[in-house]
């Protein structure tokens, strides 16, 4: 009798055995991850130094279920307090459908700012940082704004090169040079930060603002699938880590890292592109305190946007 208990014994050891162990190796497995994203975001906070922005007060909208909207913002600041933002998007997350749309606003449209004479659109930013541009956006468009995330030129190539070390691809259409530091052959191929933060900032040929405008969506959207492909994810920590020194944001961490997640495990699909002005919606003007300018057609480019944005706008 007592024989056979220690029989049942063994084989109860023996059948539990094979499970312990895979338990164990999850949990070393998960500890060695925690180390490792760990390292990597000390490394990357390392590479931004001491430069952690505070973000600068911003009232944003209502959290909204079916869709959120990220004013995102490219500055030159050249070491100026002030300056005038040169890429001013709207990124839509679509929540219900995990999908991905950006809205382009140029820069020389001509716009009412909330307690100021009319002047170019990015000037709102220059006269009350991100609260009056979003504010203008609102008033204009009746679009809801609800976090933002704001980088300066120079941190954009530190980000990308964190990133994507080998570079990102992009088919550059035309040779390029003027004015963006670099030089650009056509053909598809792979740019560092430096030259795509070039590319995107090229507008010395006829399309002028407008073709940079379609170059920084079409950055965004390469970024975006660089950042979803398996091979960046070892890299996240790090670009997480540097983008707290370079990237003002109201967004906290958690919903940062939330929002990756969401877009790269979720719609891969192509991301839709708007700029307002839409064609056809314009017109050139020139005032004597804002000169050379885009008068818009408000209510054609409202409607442009809700249809683009499937959102009601106010």
């Amino acid at each position: 009798m007592e024989e056979q208990y220690e029989t049942r014994q063994a084989r109860k050891r023996k059948r539990f055995r094979p499970r312990g162990k895979l338990f164990l190796l999850l949990i070393i497995l998960l500890l060695g991850a925690g180390v490792y994203f760990f390292i990597q975001y000390q490394q990357g906070q390392d590479i931004a130094g001491e430069t952690e922005i505070e973000p600068e007060p911003f009232t944003g909208d209502e959290d909204n279920s079916g869709y959120q909207n990220i004013l995102v913002l490219g500055v030159d600041s050249r070491g100026e307090e002030q300056s005038r933002t040169d890429t001013m998007m709207m990124v839509t997350h679509d929540r219900e459908n995990n999908e991905v749309k950006i809205t382009s606003f140029m820069r020389d449209i001509y716009a009412d700012i909330p307690g100021y004479q009319s002047y170019k659109l990015n000037t709102a930013y220059y006269l009350g940082g991100v609260d009056l541009l979003a504010s203008t956006l609102r008033e204009m468009f009746g679009v809801e704004i609800h976090n933002y995330a704001l980088v300066d030129f120079k941190s954009f190539e530190t980000l990308v090169d964190i990133a994507a070390p080998g570079g990102v691809e992009i088919d550059v259409e035309k040779e390029m040079s003027e004015k963006i530091g670099v030089t650009l052959s056509p053909g598809l191929q792979k740019l560092n930060g430096q030259e795509l933060l070039g590319y995107a900032r090229f507008r010395s040929d006829n399309e002028g603002d407008f073709g940079r405008v379609r170059r920084q969506q079409q950055v965004i959207a390469a970024l975006k699938d660089e950042l979803v492909s398996v091979s960046s994810i070892p890299k996240l920590p790090k670009l997480a880590g540097a983008a707290q020194g370079y990237v003002q944001t109201d967004m906290p961490l958690v919903d940062q890292i939330k929002l990756a997640t969401q877009l790269g495990t979720g719609g891969s699909g192509e991301i839709e592109r708007l700029t307002i002005p839409v064609e056809g919606g314009y017109s050139y003007a020139n005032y004597p305190q804002a000169g050379s300018v885009l008068e818009i057609d408000l209510e054609q480019n409202r409607r442009a946007l809700e249809e683009f944005l499937s959102q009601p706008l106010d």
